[in-house]
């Protein structure tokens, strides 16, 4: 035997041997599928199983954030007695963003909506606290800007800081 005739043996066999693991792979396809979509499954279920203890705590340390920033709450924590309302006014926004900047990595575990829901929030509640020292007569005490800060908080229909945990607890209920 030559060269020529062993390497058109070779040639051909490997030939028969591409074109029956083809039709192999034509007759198995839809029994193999269903092994790898299982397999893809089971992943994503193991995913899953890691990611909800992080996305439940996401959501605690938001409710947590909300009650910390809630001005009720807020004023209840900073406020001493003969406090005046510049100093008031810096500690409470300091707080404010304090906690903020604290939770911010939470908006990785939480739905989109609910995390602008929650900045929004605090943005709100920042202008909030600006708009009631504004209000005021530039010789105003603490006590007077806590008692603007709760009155314009009694005068709110819906609680903003009741109705942010709510959708919170909305979200939570989506994992199950």
């Amino acid at each position: 035997m030559n060269t020529q005739q062993i390497l058109t043996d070779i040639f051909t066999l490997a030939i028969g041997i591409s074109i029956a693991l083809f039709v192999l792979y034509c007759f198995l396809k839809n029994d193999i599928q269903p092994f790898f979509n299982l397999k893809t499954v089971e992943l994503n279920k193991e995913s899953r199983a890691h990611l909800l203890p992080l996305r439940l705590q996401a959501h605690e340390r938001l409710i947590i954030f909300i009650d910390r920033i809630n001005p009720a709450n807020l004023l209840i924590r900073l406020h001493q007695q003969g406090i005046g309302i510049a100093v008031l006014q810096a500690g409470i926004l300091n707080e404010i963003r304090s906690e903020y900047q604290h939770n911010i990595t939470q908006q990785l575990y939480v739905d989109s909506i609910t995390w602008n829901v929650v900045r929004k929030l605090k943005d709100d509640t920042i202008a909030m606290i600006n708009n009631a020292v504004q209000g005021l007569p530039a010789d105003a005490n603490g006590i007077e800007l806590s008692k603007a800060i709760l009155q314009h908080m009694a005068s709110i229909d819906e609680n903003p800081y009741d109705l942010t945990i709510e959708l919170i607890k909305k979200d939570i209920q989506k994992l199950f």
